[in-house]
């Protein structure tokens, strides 16, 4: 069977055309679509193809096609681009053959047309110098593959322009067996000159790479400084219908998940005693937020996607949420555990948005360090006294949005909930057995559904 990867960036206007495309072959038993932090409807319109969605732990396509070939499932993998409504009919099992009928490893697909100006100018000179038995390949930058997922997890996906000349060139160091496929007509925008230059850059870094000349190829990295909350926010408030007054927050961990996601991950990758020994040693959340974070290091991106499908999501959660929506309540979750998790539960069960602590990840493995947004820490109109609490990112969202307090509503359980529980407009305790989160809400509910919160809202 075939797992279909469409990483996608904004192509809300495409992305259900082509995942109509993908399911047309009888061998597709998996669609994936790998959200690169889109601003638009992009995982609303996927959604409606029911297929599996996640978001990339970072900006950018190579990211997104590792990331979704971790993911999947099946030996042979075909990418897809987001951005072509009018693929052939016969799209995937035209890429797939060679890889059924076992005659190849890898495999590279040409349009029916010239290939392109970077190609003929920067791309075929330099396999002529460098890789010349390469030159047989009529578009070396093509986005449309198909491969082996046991090929895929040897080479490296350069996270620009350069990932596809990277994996071609890859592939051939790996000794796959490679070979082209024609998939028809396809139509695609022209790039403009100045993107041309920056495409061009990119695929050169990406052969010299390979040759070894990076001494030769200046690399310029943007200082690490998170600004994922405003971000998030920001999109929110460019996809809102209209301008919301009022405000649902959920904590995640045993609320909207029938679990905690870092105690079902120590149980999996078995660091329970060290992550007890820092929860009974620690009092600093900062310092504890640090500890625990380093607990994850070596894991990959689709080991955490893993554990976190693992855990039940609570049963009525997509209805509630839907009928909030409804309501005119803006919903996400505040949470101390990590945004690529949180993500991931907003985009299962339909919430606007997520914020929480960004793991960081090199290469889709988690290195260990993790950003705490700057928004949970002590403000001068903060209404407590902790150094980081959740009940601060909380007025930074209302700030942004304009929502009075009083028509928020925070639903948790445990004891970093207790000042939202106190603060809000109405504070509701879900399945929690500390009494301080008890004497903290306004209503407390021991349910294994979210449907009371839809009464007492009203």
């Amino acid at each position: 069977m075939i797992s279909v990867v469409i990483p996608a960036l904004n192509e809300g206007k495409t992305i259900r055309k082509v995942i109509q495309a993908a399911r047309r072959s009888n061998f597709v038993s998996e669609i994936i679509v790998v959200d690169d932090q889109s601003a638009d409807n992009t995982v609303n319109e996927a959604k409606k193809e029911n297929v599996k969605i996640i978001t990339s732990t970072e900006l950018g396509k190579g990211r997104s096609m590792q990331e979704g070939m971790m993911m999947a499932i099946n030996e042979i993998i075909v990418f897809l681009d987001a951005d072509i409504p009018n693929y052939t009919h016969d799209i995937v099992d035209k890429l797939a053959a060679p890889l059924i009928k076992g005659e190849a490893d890898f495999v590279k697909s040409y349009f029916e047309r010239q290939a392109g100006r970077v190609t003929e100018i920067l791309v075929k000179p330099l396999l002529e110098f460098f890789f010349p038995h390469l030159l047989q390949f009529k578009q070396p930058l093509s986005g449309m593959i198909a491969g082996k997922k046991s090929f895929f997890e040897k080479v490296e996906f350069e996270n620009d322009y350069g990932v596809d000349i990277g994996l071609l060139i890859d592939m051939d160091i790996a000794h796959a067996r490679i070979c082209e496929v024609c998939i028809g007509q396809i139509d695609n925008d022209m790039q403009p000159l100045q993107a041309l230059g920056k495409m061009a850059r990119q695929v050169a870094n990406a052969i010299f790479k390979r040759v070894k000349n990076l001494g030769f190829i200046k690399h310029h990295h943007e200082p690490a400084q998170s600004k994922r909350v405003q971000q998030e926010l920001d999109k929110v408030r460019t996809m809102a219908q209209a301008k919301p007054e009022k405000l649902v927050v959920f904590d995640m961990d045993n609320t909207l998940l029938r679990g905690s996601f870092i105690h079902t991950a120590a149980e999996k990758f078995g660091f329970k005693a060290q992550l007890q020994a820092i929860i009974q040693s620690e009092d600093n959340s900062y310092t504890k937020t640090k500890r625990i974070a380093h607990l994850l290091e070596g894991r990959a991106f689709y080991e955490l996607i893993q554990v976190v499908e693992s855990i039940p999501v609570i049963g009525d959660a997509v209805h509630v949420i839907k009928e909030l929506k409804l309501r005119g309540y803006l919903c996400g979750i505040i949470s101390d555990s990590y945004h690529c998790i949180t993500n991931h539960i907003k985009n299962m069960i339909g919430l606007d948005f997520s914020l929480a602590n960004e793991l960081r990840f090199k290469k889709s493995i988690v290195t260990g360090e993790v950003n705490i947004p700057h928004q949970l820490s002590r403000q001068p109109h903060s209404m407590c006294e902790h150094d980081y609490c959740k009940l601060n990112m909380l007025l930074y969202v209302l700030s942004n949005f304009g929502i009075n307090i009083k028509n928020a509503i925070a639903v948790g359980d445990g004891l970093n909930d207790v000042c939202l529980l106190k603060c809000s407009g109405k504070g509701i305790a879900l399945n929690s057995d500390c009494v301080q989160v008890k004497e903290a809400a306004a209503y407390v509910l021991n349910d294994e559904s979210l449907a009371p919160l839809l009464g007492i809202i009203e």
